[in-house]
């Protein structure tokens, strides 16, 4: 039997490419010595309009700045904050099919606006959806975390396992960020609430609540992003978890490592970790990084070599926690590419694809169950079963689900049903977690007419302003979670 056999994906190894920041006007003097310091990364984020048209020069079409401007004023329940590492992977070499840049003006703008990358960092107007720009039972806290809260910024869904937010900013701020309510600055469509402690007494409450509760295991150190934390402060707060008896397992979370991978590379960060890294070995704790990056453009020679740093400082593993997302990575090539861009090149393991959060104008990115179920078949057979990225479901009071883990699914209404094994601290204990069904929605507009025509009857009986209403739920439940903690 001959050893080429056609298959739907045909692997091919890419050697990376770090894109060529000086095609863009507003960079053509910058030096590799630049470009590779992370305070000249952070001093020249991309924050506003007028930053992007001086970056940018004639590229783009004045059109594409009104549809980004309208966005911004309706729209966007994140600001734009993009460090210079993202914006060089839009419409780099890796996606000139003919070898040349798209001329400025329309043919670039086409190639922008198709862009992967941007369309999940830059969104636009004409990117959402205007017949369900939200869905009726969106909500600007979805996960219902803040309501899980054990202290402030602590949540404890799982029963080993606990999320630890330590602040509310990153380098970068994702458009389809399922920490909306929480994390960043506030927009016209979305005032942020914001954490009433101190830092430090709130870092000190999650360390004893650590210490007084031998169930938990496992803490995913988050945010925001740690890349935003100064890291002696950091260290110093990991040196302290790392002395916690039950403590078995830390994550460090952070999409920097790809957005911002100048920080991890940085002499006293790469010095830190590897302290950090000895300890943690020292006393048999897996200690990780989990990164966030959802296309293949964004690997490139610098994020893989942030990622090699970490992994020779000590960290364990390297693993990507994607988001699945219309237009972004919501086809097996894509995802593939994806995924041996990560393992090939990057030692970064492909771990999960989650879908996309219910959080309100999300729409136009997520995507239907029975899509994700299609993807997580179709990509089957291909990666090592240990870099085989599962693809999961974040279902509300639950938390992660294999996609085809779901106990029933009307498929006309989008309405899945689900089930755990396992009581968060919100549920009482007369309730029979085992017996109860948690629901999750998929994006109306993948409905059948059928389906469709049910909910535009349905919604008005749902909420009749539904934006309004998730605010109001989401500054209830947070206002209830740190009263209840000062109590």
């Amino acid at each position: 039997m001959s050893a080429q056999i056609e298959q739907p994906y045909a692997y091919l190894h890419r050697e990376l490419v770090e894109p060529d920041w000086t095609r863009f006007v507003g960079w053509k003097d910058v030096t590799v010595q630049q470009w590779e310091d992370v305070q000249w990364q952070r001093v020249h984020c991309i924050r506003n309009i007028k930053q992007l048209k001086a970056l940018m020069g004639d590229l783009l079409t004045e059109d594409f700045y009104a549809d980004l401007e309208r966005d911004q004023q309706e729209r966007a329940t994140m600001s734009m904050l993009l460090p210079p590492q993202m914006i060089n992977t839009m419409v780099s070499e890796q996606s000139w099919l003919d070898g040349r840049m798209p001329l400025a003006g329309e043919e670039f703008t086409r190639a922008f606006y198709a862009d992967p990358v941007r369309r999940y960092m830059l969104p636009v107007f004409s990117d959402r959806r205007t017949d369900w720009p939200s869905h009726p039972y969106a909500t600007r806290d979805s996960l219902h975390e803040h309501a899980m809260w054990v202290a402030e910024g602590l949540t404890h869904r799982y029963p080993t396992k606990v999320l630890a937010e330590m602040l509310p900013t990153c380098p970068q701020y994702c458009g389809h960020c399922t920490r909306m309510d929480l994390v960043g600055n506030s927009t016209p469509q979305v005032t942020k609430l914001k954490l009433a402690g101190k830092p430090v007494d709130r870092h000190t409450a999650i360390l004893d609540y650590l210490r007084t509760t031998p169930s938990v295991r496992d803490v995913v150190v988050s945010g925001g992003d740690v890349a935003n934390m100064p890291w002696k402060n950091l260290e110093a707060w990991l040196d302290k978890l790392l002395d916690i008896d039950n403590v078995r397992d830390v994550r460090l979370a952070t999409k920097a490592l790809m957005g911002m991978p100048q920080h991890w590379l940085a002499p006293d960060v790469v010095e830190g970790v590897a302290r950090v890294a000895a300890k943690a070995r020292a006393r048999g704790v897996g200690l990780a990084i989990h990164t966030h990056v959802n296309s293949a453009e964004s690997i490139t020679p610098l994020v893989s070599k942030a990622s090699r740093t970490m992994l020779e400082a000590g960290i364990r593993d390297v693993r990507n926690q994607g988001v699945l997302m219309r237009g972004v990575n919501d086809s097996s090539q894509q995802l593939l590419d994806l995924c041996f861009a990560l393992a090939d090149d990057a030692m970064i393991t492909p771990y999960y694809f989650y879908m996309c959060d219910m959080i309100p104008f999300a729409e136009h990115w997520r995507m239907s169950l029975a899509d994700a179920q299609h993807l997580q078949h179709s990509i089957m057979g291909y990666l090592p079963g240990f870099s085989t990225p599962r693809i999961v479901c974040d279902v509300p009071f639950v938390g992660k689900r294999w996609v085809h883990q779901v106990d029933t699914y009307d498929t006309e209404r989008g309405i899945s049903y689900w089930r755990k094994n396992y009581r968060t601290s919100i549920e009482s204990e007369d309730v029979d977690v085992t017996s109860a069904e948690y629901v999750y929605y998929d994006p109306i507009d993948t409905l059948p007419a059928s389906g469709q025509e049910w909910w535009t009857q349905h919604a008005a009986q749902v909420a009749p302003d539904a934006h309004e209403a998730a605010s109001a739920k989401a500054a209830a439940s947070r206002e209830a979670s740190v009263a209840q903690l000062v109590d």
